[in-house]
């Protein structure tokens, strides 16, 4: 499926806010409620529109800390990265695991609710994870910037 100009407008509309009405997001990419709903519609049936969520402060839940773990294994055999893999997705403060190009095989970004928190999830998780051979850890002091919306 190629996509048009509406249908990049329809997206970045939805990237920006999800729950809008139909009616609503209709008027905003000039297009009639029932052609909108339809071009939705395929939109998520295509796969370009993967899911609805809702985005959580951090800090209102008491995890404004982020750290950002880079991860050297010991190999890199198949077996190796996925008992890694396995074990990483099941850590609840591993919010993102990225396999990377460069000196470290994967980066993981983690929340907490401060440093002693963050010293108890490397305690119980990230010390005991599979085959890794190094780990280094660095706190964000601020973000600058963040956002979902791909480009389109």
């Amino acid at each position: 499926m190629i996509l048009d100009t509406i249908d990049r407008r329809i997206l970045s509309a939805l990237q920006r806010r999800g729950r809008m009405s139909n009616a609503e997001l209709s008027e905003q990419v000039n297009l009639s409620p029932s052609a909108c709903h339809r071009r939705v519609q395929r939109l998520e049936s295509e796969g370009f529109i993967r899911d609805y969520v809702a985005l959580l402060d951090p800090r209102k839940l008491g995890v404004p800390t982020t750290v950002f773990v880079e991860i050297t294994l010991q190999g890199q055999a198949d077996e190796v990265l996925d008992a890694f893999e396995k074990a990483v997705a099941r850590i609840p403060d591993v919010l993102e695991c990225h396999l990377m190009a460069g000196s470290a095989d994967y980066i993981l970004k983690v929340v907490a609710e401060n440093t002693e928190d963050f010293a108890r999830i490397h305690r119980q998780y990230l010390a005991r994870l599979p085959g890794v051979a190094q780990m280094q850890s660095s706190f964000a002091l601020r973000t600058v910037f963040k956002t979902t919306a791909l480009p389109v």
